[in-house]
């Protein structure tokens, strides 16, 4: 027997919401109506250093006037670091876990001297610290021990995905250098705390979720089915995001906002007045696609 359905939207504070995360919040809105789920909140503010004062409470409102509701309170990352050291505490007792005396530049020159960066844009970790600290070196991040072998799943969009992430990611950070919790431990526990069972995201985030899965599963968590959907690209091709000046939604338009990221994720303009009829007609049709196995391109 499955377990009701548990969506979620997870934006960083680091900016408003711009078309691109639109596009997502989107997916996983509508999908989380289509099953009678759960849509839930949380803000992914541990990066401190790229919050932005006050963004936290335009990205509530931005989404309020796209007629998403969420369901629950709101939570947020910086007040659960207490929950991050529990589970790396327990990954550390049980050895998977080890300190890094390693720069990002050594590791950048490192993977460039063997040819082995990878078309994903990965730079797999060599190693380097895996069994101790070189002598006269400093831990500076800790690493999960990634275990070998492929991590395959099937991705409700995309289809089937395989990852050997030991070789195309190699041991990844879990603690960053600076002391943050890094968004792979954060993300992993926080869908589990949340009872999240479905998660409908960017296609960049793709190449996370088989480490993701691994860390889920190490820590003795339900691994939740995913959603990559499509990016929105401008127009010299690049990623639409806060780093690339993309810019704030236009609210004083929210429903062509809203039928700008239906087309981007491949369906035909909704033939609605209202925001309201929007959301009713995009379940509907969504509804109608649920049973194929991959939607990518359906007009």
């Amino acid at each position: 027997m499955s377990l009701p359905y548990v969506g979620r939207f997870a934006p960083s504070p680091s900016g408003p919401l711009h078309l691109g995360s639109a596009v997502a919040a989107v997916a996983s809105y509508v999908d989380a109506r289509a099953h009678g789920g759960q849509w839930l909140l949380r803000i992914e503010d541990l990066d401190t250093p790229r919050v932005v004062s006050g963004a936290t409470e335009i990205i509530l409102h931005q989404l309020n006037a796209l007629g998403m509701s969420w369901d629950g309170e709101v939570l947020h990352q910086s007040r659960r670091l207490g929950f991050y050291q529990s589970a790396f505490d327990a990954l550390l007792s049980l050895n998977y876990v080890y300190p890094c005396g390693c720069t990002r530049r050594e590791i950048a020159d490192s993977v460039l001297s063997v040819q082995a960066a990878q078309l994903s844009g990965e730079r797999p970790y060599p190693g380097t610290c895996r069994h101790g600290l070189p002598e006269g070196r400093q831990g500076l991040s800790w690493r999960f021990r990634v275990p070998e072998g492929v991590v395959a799943f099937k991705d409700r969009w995309l289809g089937p995905v395989v990852q050997d992430v030991s070789q195309a990611v190699g041991d990844f950070v879990i603690k960053r250098a600076d002391g943050v919790w890094a968004y792979q431990l954060a993300v992993v526990i926080d869908d589990a705390a949340q009872g999240v069972t479905d998660i409908v995201r960017g296609e960049d985030l793709l190449s996370s979720t088989a480490r993701q899965q691994i860390l889920a599963t190490t820590l003795g968590y339900s691994v939740p089915s995913v959603l990559h959907v499509p990016l929105a690209i401008d127009n010299s091709g690049l990623k639409l995001s806060k780093q690339n000046n993309a810019a704030s939604l236009d609210l004083t338009q929210p429903l062509k906002i809203l039928q700008k990221s239906w087309e981007l994720l491949g369906f035909e303009r909704l033939k609605v007045i209202n925001i309201e009829d929007f959301w009713a007609q995009a379940t509907s049709v969504w509804v109608q696609r649920l049973s194929r196995a991959n939607l990518h391109g359906i007009n």
